[in-house]
């Protein structure tokens, strides 16, 4: 499997126990979701390792305990430690509209609806009370927040994502 062909699900974060049960923080924007997960891909020296599941109970806060087949122990958990875990994209439905995945518009040219062409989306900062799109335009980083109404289309085939910015945003960073 190549990262290609993934998603960034979130990563290792700690151990839990010491019978080889570690925390995964799950890096989306619903973590319930991915609770009945058969499997993972975790990325080890460059690698994508797949990682089946003997159990999985959600936590607080995106994370949860996560126990593999063949990890009985912490020892082999701590090579598991931040270490980056993968989802093959095609599990995910389609969606349509103006509804996105955050990994699926990176690198979107963003149009704001009066100021054209803005720049280049390079992420989505999933902050949970302030979602941000992080746009980079000659040499400059701009922070649109990811409200209601901002974004009013995503053409998947051309790679755009409409938006339009509060007013007076773009001219702040831009001059």
């Amino acid at each position: 499997m190549n990262k290609a062909d993934c998603f960034h699900l979130g990563h290792i974060a700690k151990l839990h126990g010491y019978k080889g049960g570690v925390s995964l923080f799950l890096d989306v924007t619903n973590p319930s979701d991915y609770a009945n997960l058969d499997a993972l891909f975790i990325d080890i020296d460059n690698q994508l390792t797949p990682f089946f599941i003997e159990s999985m109970r959600m936590s607080t806060k995106g994370f949860a305990v996560v126990t593999f087949e063949g990890v009985a122990d912490e020892n082999y958990a701590k090579k598991l430690l931040r270490k980056a875990v993968y989802l093959p994209a095609e599990i995910l439905p389609e969606l349509k509209g103006t509804n996105f995945y955050d990994h699926e518009v990176v690198g979107y040219k963003v149009i704001d609806t009066n100021h054209g062409d803005v720049g280049i989306l390079e992420v989505v900062i999933d902050l949970k009370a302030n979602p941000l799109l992080q746009i980079h335009k000659d040499e400059k980083e701009i922070l649109v927040p990811l409200i209601d109404g901002v974004v009013q289309k995503v053409d998947r085939k051309k790679k755009e994502l409409h938006i339009t910015a509060p007013d007076g945003l773009i001219e702040l960073y831009l001059g």
